[in-house]
């Protein structure tokens, strides 16, 4: 008994043990350095016209940015819990951050960008990493699109080099000011910018793995300064950038208007703690890892209140630089703390050559990374799923852009919190009635699953799915295919008890068949119910071409699996 006390704080402090720990306990070699070397020069070169741009979109100057990706960047990459996350500014960031800038001053963005640390490590320490992975997926993905519209109105004025002193932080009064001053447009920054749009999407398709971003800025700071174009730039309009290392820098804080903040402070740490989570989700699935979500909470906390510190903007995980740095065969969260140091060496040598970077390029990356975040495929994909979970991303999508991020998130939770309870009370109505099922296959298979696993043909696995398939519940079809010591050649999913189904469920089931598919692991379907039939059809995810057979029970899908088997093996002692 006296072990006890000692055995669960041990397990407690193994959550926040940061993941550059672990891989060094494990042992690293020069190889996995030359690796993490090689991941971390690509993604600074990726980071550092992002940082600059995702800066004045902010309504700040573009060295606060390149500071955020430095100091932030180390932190998450010291104390984070993936491996191979990289963290910085982010596109999610800008409506806030420059609402925050508008109302309170670049003063009261340090002060929500503290108090947003303070909650993620709270958050992290209370361990409420997990609670956040149950975010409703239209939720999700209806602020992820207005943010992209925001991001997409912030840009026009230097897209098109419009003659405005001060825009509004509204979207519709921001609109109305474009409106007023169309008659200003400059010729030479629209084709500019028009040209950027076109050869950064020229780049991506015939040169994927070259550095589209930079590339097309340097070539467009070149042309600027070898031509003159009479275009903004970051010398005409910030006066370049400093040359010095990232500093404390405590400018007027308004402390006295600190219950005031608390909202903006929330939605920065609300996006802050989702987004890292899921690009940490995103970064597991291409490395087949699996992350700390409390540690990386608590490094998220770290980061952004050191950002605030040396005079830095919001941070969080960003999922196309963690991508990139898996794809250029990062090992360990060394990639990520190099990533940081080739930035800060950047930024202090190649600052002069910065000036002549024309704002209508940064603007043109910012478009195109605006286009990327409204995952329109995605949207279409959800607008096919139930009436609900439509009504939920339409309503949040349209207070992202025309409300406020804090009020669509809230609404939207509530909304899928009262259509969650709406079917849920439709299914206890239902099951009230005599008889659900018109066979006994469910009683069957909870008196006798022993006997019906022993009937399974080798090379043959299954699973059965219990009650409501809905967001909370969707991601615990992850780590299913990892069970299995020995991987089977035919899934038999069983979904006799799975009486409601929403466009989460169905996307869990989606990513379900992708990964059974990479596997090379053919899926069968058993006992399939009308709702989750019709939400799965109209979702199309029953035209997944890894999705082989609906069986109507589980004794056919056996039956049907054994006579696919022998097959199969038939084809084999044929070809030899």
């Amino acid at each position: 008994m006296a072990a006890l006390p000692r055995t669960v704080p041990r397990a407690l402090w193994h959550l926040y043990v940061p993941k550059l720990v672990s891989v060094l306990r494990r042992g690293y070699r020069v190889e996995d350095f030359r690796h993490d070397l090689v991941a971390g020069l690509t993604v600074a070169v990726v980071a550092l016209p992002l940082a600059m741009a995702l800066a004045i979109a902010s309504g700040t100057t573009p060295d606060k940015g390149l500071h955020t990706a430095i100091v932030a960047g180390f932190l998450i990459s010291l104390f984070g819990g993936s491996r191979v996350q990289i963290g910085g500014p982010t596109a999610a960031f800008i409506p806030v951050v420059f609402v925050v800038i508008e109302r309170f001053g670049y003063g009261g963005l340090i002060l929500c960008t503290l108090l947003a640390g303070l909650m993620l490590i709270a958050a992290g320490l209370l361990r409420l990493g997990t609670l956040m992975k149950y975010m409703p997926q239209p939720v999700v993905v209806g602020f992820t699109a207005g943010i992209a519209v925001s991001i997409f109105s912030s840009q026009i004025k230097d897209a098109l080099g419009l003659d405005i002193a001060k825009l509004p932080a509204e979207f519709l009064p921001r609109w109305q000011t474009y409106a007023a001053h169309i008659d200003s447009i400059d010729t030479a920054t629209t084709m500019l910018c028009v040209a950027g749009i076109v050869a950064i999407i020229a780049m991506r398709r015939l040169r994927p793995r070259w550095p589209g971003f930079l590339i097309v800025v340097a070539l467009s700071a070149l042309c600027v300064h070898l031509a003159a174009l009479p275009v903004d730039t970051i010398g005409s309009r910030f006066g370049g950038i400093p040359t010095t290392l990232p500093v404390f820098d405590f400018p007027h804080i308004p402390f006295e208007r600190t219950f005031e903040m608390l909202p903006a402070s929330f939605t920065i740490a609300f996006l802050a703690g989702v987004e890292s989570l899921l690009s940490a989700v995103v970064a597991d699935g291409m490395i087949g890892g699996r992350h700390r979500s409390n540690a990386e909470l608590v490094a998220q906390g770290i980061a952004n209140c050191g950002s605030a510190l040396f005079g830095g903007l919001p941070a969080t995980g960003a999922i196309a630089r963690t991508a990139t740095n898996v794809r250029a065969g990062a090992r360990s969260p060394v990639a990520g703390l190099l990533h940081a140091a080739f930035l800060l060496v950047f930024m202090l040598l190649a600052a002069p050559l910065m000036r002549d970077v024309p704002l209508a390029i940064l603007a043109a990356v910012l478009l195109v990374v605006a286009w990327n975040m409204a995952e329109i495929e995605h949207v279409k994909h959800l607008l096919h799923g139930p009436a609900g979970d439509r009504i939920v991303l339409l309503v949040t999508f349209t207070l992202t852009v025309v409300a406020d991020l804090t009020i669509a998130i809230e609404v939207g939770v509530v909304l899928a919190a009262f259509l969650f309870m709406h079917r849920m009370s439709e299914v206890v109505e239902i099951e009230s009635g005599r008889k659900l099922i018109e066979d006994d296959e469910a009683d069957v298979t909870s008196r006798t699953q022993p006997e019906q696993r022993d009937q399974l043909p080798s090379g043959v696995e299954a699973f059965q799915i219990s009650g409501p398939l809905f967001f909370a519940v969707a991601n615990r079809l992850d780590d299913v295919l990892d069970q299995f010591a020995v991987r089977p050649t035919l899934f038999i999913l069983r979904l006799r008890r799975v009486p409601l189904m929403d466009a989460s469920g169905a996307q869990a089931i989606r990513q379900f068949l992708d990964r059974a598919d990479k596997l090379g692991i053919k899926v069968f379907f058993s006992g399939l119910q009308p709702q989750p039939h019709q939400v799965l059809m109209s979702m199309h995810v029953l035209e997944h071409p890894n999705l082989l057979m609906l069986a109507d029970d589980f004794q056919i899908a056996v039956d049907t699996a054994r006579d696919f088997l022998a097959q199969l093996e038939s084809n084999s002692n044929a070809s030899r």
